[in-house]
């Protein structure tokens, strides 16, 4: 009798402990996100009983001394918490009480990809689960370069493309689609910038387009180049000159070599008069000249002022509307007709006919884009600033300057400063100059414009850390 008596009151034990114990749960499948953005790893108790007492401990299982986030004895205790998680970690606090212990981490980086351990501790229980983290970085636009000859005549083409994870696919593709071969890849792999791919081929056919496309998972960006007849007879001259070259510079040797010692003294005395004149007067008639466009093109002057309703959350744009900056907390406030990827935003008056102009200074910025853009442009998702899609602008990015018109390269032996920018909306025109030295950037012509057009400013992509400010330019009297 009282052998039964002492299972009964074992089982009875075992029941209560159980009573008061609960199940950990967590997402079944991976959790994805890009870089940049802020992510949500779901944790939760089963039964919804109130957590607020409990420990709420999340560890990453593939680190040592892991401590990513602690709650316990009513607060957020997190002294031994991993370095690079400090200030981008938080529970929910108020979800507490219904048994949400999910934790968000903000502003995610490729190095937080990894197994998170959530563990619930009660006063009689405890449980845990596991919740796999995936992270994915949007590189940059591909660039295609021309990379010289081969001995047939081939046309070297390379392309590259930095910054995506995890490790995307490059391809080329001619005009019809077909996949080529890619004679020579080269893959790097950075901690922080992530995947670095570059591909070369070589191609025979003139007056033909090749695409360079990167894909990873959802995401694909793409760039072409047409092979101009051109381009290859450039290549045929080349070799032509080159030799009559050779033989020129030997005839010349000896023909300098003869005559330069006697001369040598007059000619250099000559040669400084020469110069002395040639400076003074070319200085005078360029200062004239800068000084004339510079005073036509600001009679069409606006007064640009930014729609702060249209900046990325995380651009700062000034009371008086003429500075726009970027700021890595995100702003909370999104309205329907803010920009959610690019770092963008616009002005707030529209054009619609005649000419106007106006200047920003760029100086100090990292990544920077000016232009215009029309009303009807797409604002949301991994929007592309082409002209075909709305967007005439140039771009600084990866210390090289670009027109987005088949990514052409800008040479400036000057770095810029301050843009002008100046539309002419019955030509169809948009130019841009530096303002500093009036040298001409670039221009889109033969546009056909049906809509208004806004000043559009950039700092880059959202998971871009930019640095320094766009100012519109107020002194142009």
């Amino acid at each position: 009798m009282k052998f039964i008596c002492v299972i009964l009151l074992f089982f009875a034990g075992i029941t209560d402990s159980r009573a008061d114990g609960f199940d950990v749960v967590g997402p079944s499948a991976p959790v994805m996100t890009v870089s940049g953005e802020d992510v949500i790893l779901p944790c939760s108790i089963k039964p919804n009983i109130n957590a607020v007492k409990m420990r709420v401990q999340w560890t990453r299982l593939d680190l040592k001394d892991s401590i990513v986030h602690l709650y316990k004895d009513h607060e957020d205790i997190n002294t031994d918490q991993l370095q690079p998680y400090r200030g981008r970690t938080q529970v929910f606090k108020e979800e507490l009480e219904k048994g949400n212990t999910s934790l968000k981490l903000s502003r995610v980086q490729i190095s937080d990809e990894g197994l998170y351990n959530c563990f619930i501790q009660s006063e009689s229980w405890y449980d845990d689960v596991t919740v796999d983290l995936r992270v994915e970085a949007v590189g940059r636009l591909p660039v295609i370069t021309v990379d010289g000859f081969d001995a047939s005549g081939g046309l070297h083409l390379q392309c590259e493309s930095k910054g995506w994870y995890p490790e995307p696919d490059l391809v080329w593709l001619n005009s019809e689609g077909v996949t080529l071969t890619s004679e020579s890849t080269d893959t790097h792999r950075d901690d922080t910038d992530g995947f670095s791919v570059k591909h070369m081929i070589t191609v025979y056919n003139t007056d033909t387009k090749y695409h360079c496309r990167v894909r990873m998972n959802h995401h694909m960006m793409e760039a072409e180049i047409i092979t101009s007849s051109k381009l290859f007879h450039s290549w045929r001259s080349s070799v032509i000159l080159i030799s009559a070259a050779v033989v020129l510079s030997v005839i010349g040797v000896i023909l300098i070599t003869v005559f330069v010692c006697k001369k040598r003294e007059l000619q250099r005395e000559k040669q400084r008069i020469l110069n002395e004149r040639e400076t003074y007067t070319l200085t005078q008639r360029e200062k004239r000249t800068v000084e004339s466009v510079t005073s036509l093109l600001r009679k069409h002057a606006v007064n640009v002022i930014l729609d702060a309703d249209s900046a990325h959350p995380r651009l700062i744009v000034s009371p008086d509307g003429k500075q726009v900056r970027y700021e890595t907390e995100k702003n909370e406030d999104t309205g329907q007709n803010k920009f959610d990827k690019r770092l963008c935003a616009v002005g707030n008056e529209g054009f619609s006919s005649g000419c106007f102009y106006y200047e920003v200074q760029v100086k100090g910025s990292n990544w920077w884009r000016v232009g215009v853009a029309k009303e009807s442009v797409k604002r949301t998702g991994w929007i592309r600033l082409y002209p075909q899609y709305g967007y005439w602008t140039v771009v600084l990015y990866n210390n090289s300057y670009y027109a987005d018109e088949n990514l052409i390269d800008l040479p400036l032996s000057v770095k810029p400063e301050r843009i002008g920018v100046f539309v002419d909306y019955e030509k169809g025109r948009v130019s841009f100059n530096d303002v500093k030295s009036m040298c001409h950037i670039h221009s889109f012509t033969d546009q056909s414009f049906t809509e208004k057009l806004y000043p559009v400013f950039s700092l880059g992509y959202e998971s871009y850390n930019s640095s320094g400010s766009l100012i519109i330019c107020s002194d142009l009297s």
